[in-house]
């Protein structure tokens, strides 16, 4: 049997660039809905991994042939998923939605760090300026739609935003070396299972409300659920194909689509400003997959 061509490998990575694409996408629409959820901001999390788990367990049974077993690994994915939900509900919460989302989306600098200090995963110099360029742009555009609100507890909001980045660049580590042997439908399930009691044992810690209080609150727990099997899912299974800094990098086109969403479903203002931090933060995300792509073989002599 010959190995794969040149060809079909290029055509691996750019399908899993496309789903990958299609999941960041997806999960751009959470702000929209965590926002019309009525409930805390944990239990709103709990109830995203609850509506997930009976689609996660069926895709489960027919992608791998069944649930199979609890591991350290997925166990890790869960517990760091459901904190990366807290921190960021409460980031938000606490601080302006701006600098709350801004400080989240330092993921791909610690990602980034972490493969290279840890995996010897040493990025580009093209790579780095290219993540430099996205955080950038989504930090004009997050900045420049905060508006004047700075929270209920500024100091406070912060801190947890910026642990939300670091949450969610161990749950992108995990993830990434989960799928090295397993199924991305069983990896999101065991990490929902687990992270759904964490986010409830939070809420009824924090006194929260559980139970949402409006027909609009369950329908957006409902959708949250759905989000979360497309959108993670697709970021699960392209995290087996691409190397866990470019996919950091490619996720910061949610800030983006939460741009718009907010813009045309809440009216909320969408000025040069924003329209220019989006066009810096994909044209890094467009930079990084350039310089992230695989370097062909010298002929031999």
């Amino acid at each position: 049997m010959t190995d794969a061509s040149p060809v079909d490998g290029s055509r691996s990575h750019i399908r899993a660039l496309l789903v990958l694409i299609g999941g960041a996408c997806t999960i751009g629409l959470g702000p929209i809905m965590v926002r019309l959820a009525d409930a805390g901001p944990s239990a709103v999390g709990f109830w995203r991994l609850t509506f997930a788990l009976p689609l996660l367990a069926i895709l489960a049974r027919q992608q791998t042939g069944g649930i199979g077993k609890l591991t350290p690994i997925t166990l890790i994915t869960g517990l760091t998923f459901g904190l990366d939900l807290a921190f960021w509900h409460y980031g938000i919460e606490f601080s302006s939605v701006a600098k709350a989302t801004v400080l989240s989306n330092l993921t791909p600098v610690l990602v980034t760090a972490v493969a290279w200090l840890v995996f010897r995963q040493k990025p580009r110099r093209l790579f780095l300026v290219a993540v430099a360029m996205a955080v950038a742009g989504a930090w004009i555009m997050a900045a420049a739609r905060g508006g004047g609100a700075m929270g209920k507890s500024p100091a406070l909001g912060d801190a947890l935003s910026a642990m939300t980045a670091v949450w969610y660049a161990l749950y992108f580590l995990a993830v990434s070396r989960a799928r090295e042997s397993q199924g991305a439908s069983r990896i999101m399930f065991w990490s929902s299972l687990t992270g759904a009691p964490l986010l409830l044992g939070i809420a009824l810690a924090l006194h929260e409300q559980i139970l949402p209080g409006s027909a609009r609150g369950w329908i957006a727990c409902v959708g949250l659920g759905l989000m979360h099997v497309v959108g993670q899912g697709s970021i699960a299974w392209a995290l087996g194909k691409l190397p866990p800094a470019t996919t950091s990098v490619v996720v910061l086109v949610q800030p983006v689509v939460a741009g718009l969403l907010g813009w045309l479903i809440f009216q909320e203002a969408f000025g040069p400003i924003q329209i220019l931090g989006g066009a810096i933060a994909l044209s890094g995300v467009i930079l990084a997959q350039w310089a992230a792509r695989p370097q062909p073989e010298a002929n031999p002599a």
